[in-house]
């Protein structure tokens, strides 16, 4: 919480400092990455998906050892947070040897995000 507070209060700082025009097109910038992003609801999630997201709430259990570790955003498609911000978990896929494609990435402030094809595309899941 700490970390988020001070990560917030820099960037509150930095926009304080940026000339109006440089405030501005940051401003545009964020608005766009959240309004580029599809969403979904609850409903239209897969079951499985629905009961990925149902264990992230209960604090697990998990079915994979990786599940709950830092999602690091390497494709810059979610907003952009300290590192740390982001978890990723597993969404079971019928028939996959391995992991499969589908995660569940969770924000630090209760946000979920369904990806059906390994990072390629994201969908806010609306709740």
């Amino acid at each position: 919480m700490v970390r988020l507070l001070r990560a917030w209060l820099i960037v509150l700082l930095a926009v304080l400092w940026l000339p109006a025009g440089a405030q501005a097109q940051a401003h545009h910038t964020t608005q766009n990455t959240h309004a580029n992003l599809a969403t979904i609801s609850i409903v239209e999630l897969p079951p499985e998906a629905r009961d990925t997201l149902r264990a992230i709430k209960q604090g697990g259990p998990f079915v994979y050892p990786r599940d709950g570790v830092v999602f690091k955003n390497y494709e810059r498609i979610l907003m952009k947070h300290p590192h740390g911000y982001y978890r990723e978990y597993t969404v079971k896929t019928s028939g996959a040897r391995n992991r499969g494609a589908r995660r569940i990435i969770s924000g630090e402030l209760n946000e979920y995000y369904y990806t059906a094809d390994h990072y390629k595309t994201f969908k806010r899941i609306l709740e």
